[in-house]
């Protein structure tokens, strides 16, 4: 009676509970019609025959360094691998991918045997006819198994790669997202050079129309009032050049912790002339669309979607039966050498199915809150596919209207030049003074700084289209 205990004993270890509906759901069709034509037969192609996504171990080729060539700037180049190897961000994506293959590991050991093994050592009497107590040994072995019969574990398998696959894309699009963000911050600390020069030959000339101005007020040649805005404007453009030092810094500052480096360290960074900067590349005035449908966030929109198709079958299957198989072995013995003699051996086998009659309805709403999940998702799928068009195109407007307006502005920097030189003609001639020279001057230097900022500004529009188009090739 004591074996046949401790057998059934064994078996109900051994078991894995099942849960089975008297009422079955029926696929919602209108679950697959919902969105446009196009998501819908995208849908079916990956929901029925899904593509893998691997991570890439040379993470060069995420940022297609070929592209950053085109600037022709060996520091900007040198930020950016610095960026690639040490930025923190990129380190934690990198290691989100780690951390989610795991999930899928352990999510995939649901599919194998389980098997559990242990010592049970004790004190006490073997059975009730001896008065005697003794040292006792027990060693437990049990295993159990789930049969995948309709597939719901492999399909929660399947859930959690999706997720893993995500984070690879996660990744991709962090490492496009740096790249993009240093490009940006290096040619904006470019531009500040820029700025900076011009506005230190501006405060230059405002402190010498000043001085002027001074001596020609104490000979009455000019009012008070004309002094006081001469002082006012060199004063201002002191706070300026200061506003222009402090914006540097501080994207100097970004720029280190871009490169996972010390802020400490700005003075020792390098950067091109500003007036050599240039982009050599080519940006297209349209592109493909097929462009789009291999940005990372548009794929791993994809990829969200098929998991939320695969927790509806999921949960679908949740109503209905499974079945496991169970067995066990205890071996005991009052001495351990002695342990795994058949003399003291239990074993069984045995299977189990349990059928809830009631549980509040919790498995239909659980379908229902995974369809609404997966209708969510398609919303999203469709909101990223409009999104990335007008990211593209708002990248493209962008370039071509900048371009557009550097060509107007150069054409009244060239007029503004013409218009010094003929000036400064007539100060050579003794036809006007020091002072409207110095203004004309001023004049100039506004004029080339304006210019500057938007040939800088096409530079951003073009850093930020490589990020729309996901550093692809186009």
């Amino acid at each position: 009676m004591k074996k046949l205990l401790t057998l059934a004993i064994l078996v109900s270890f051994a078991g894995v509970n099942s849960v089975y509906a008297a009422k079955s759901v029926k696929t919602n069709e209108a679950l697959l019609n919902a969105g446009t034509e196009q998501n819908v037969k995208k849908y079916k192609k990956y929901y029925l025959k899904t593509e893998k996504v691997k991570p890439v171990k040379n993470k060069y080729e995420y940022v297609n360094l070929a592209w950053w060539a085109g600037f022709n700037d060996e520091y900007l180049n040198d930020y950016i691998v610095r960026a690639i190897e040490n930025n923190k961000d990129l380190k934690m994506a990198t290691l989100a991918i780690e951390e989610y293959y795991q999930n899928v590991i352990m999510q995939r050991a649901s599919e194998y045997p389980a098997v559990y093994a242990g010592l049970l050592p004790a004190f006490g009497k073997l059975n009730t006819m001896s008065t005697k107590s003794s040292t006792l040994f027990g060693l437990p072995i049990i295993a159990n198994y789930e049969l995948d019969i309709f597939g719901k574990n492999h399909n929660k398998t399947t859930a959690v790669r999706k997720l893993y696959e995500a984070s690879i894309l996660d990744e991709q699009a962090a490492y496009i997202s740096i790249a993009s963000a240093v490009g940006n911050v290096y040619v904006n600390i470019v531009r500040m050079d820029a700025m900076i020069d011009l506005q230190e030959d501006i405060v230059k000339l405002r402190k010498e129309i000043d001085e002027i101005m001074s001596i020609s007020n104490a000979e009455g040649i000019v009012s008070t009032s004309d002094l006081v805005k001469a002082n006012k404007a060199y004063i201002a453009g002191v706070a300026d050049l200061t506003d222009l030092k402090k914006e540097r810094t501080k994207l100097l500052h970004q720029l280190a912790v871009l490169i996972g480096d010390s802020p400490n360290n700005i003075e020792e960074y390098k950067r091109i002339d500003y007036k050599t900067l240039a982009f050599s590349g080519n940006i297209p005035e349209s592109i493909d669309s097929d462009i789009i449908m291999k940005r990372p966030d548009y794929l791993k929109a994809e990829k969200m979607l098929e998991k939320a198709g695969i927790d509806v079958r999921i949960a679908r299957k949740e109503m209905l039966p499974s079945l496991s198989l169970g067995g066990g072995m205890f071996f005991n013995n009052r001495h351990l050498e002695s342990l795994f003699t058949t003399k003291g051996m239990l074993w069984g086998l045995g299977g189990q199915i349990v059928q809830p009659l009631f549980l509040g309805g919790v498995l239909k709403a659980q379908l229902k809150a995974k369809k609404i999940a997966y209708e969510r998702s398609l919303k999203n799928y469709e909101k990223v596919n409009l999104t990335s068009m007008q990211e593209v195109n708002d990248s493209l407007v962008s370039v071509n209207m900048d371009r557009e307006k550097l060509a107007k502005q150069r054409s009244i920097q060239e007029l503004e030049e013409k218009d010094f030189t003929l000036t400064k003609a007539k100060y050579n001639e003794g036809v006007i003074s020091k002072l409207d020279l110095d203004q004309q001057e001023e004049n100039l230097l506004t004029v080339n700084k304006m210019v500057y900022s938007t040939n800088f500004d096409c530079m951003v529009d073009y850093i930020n289209f490589y990020k729309a188009v996901a550093a692809q090739k186009v």
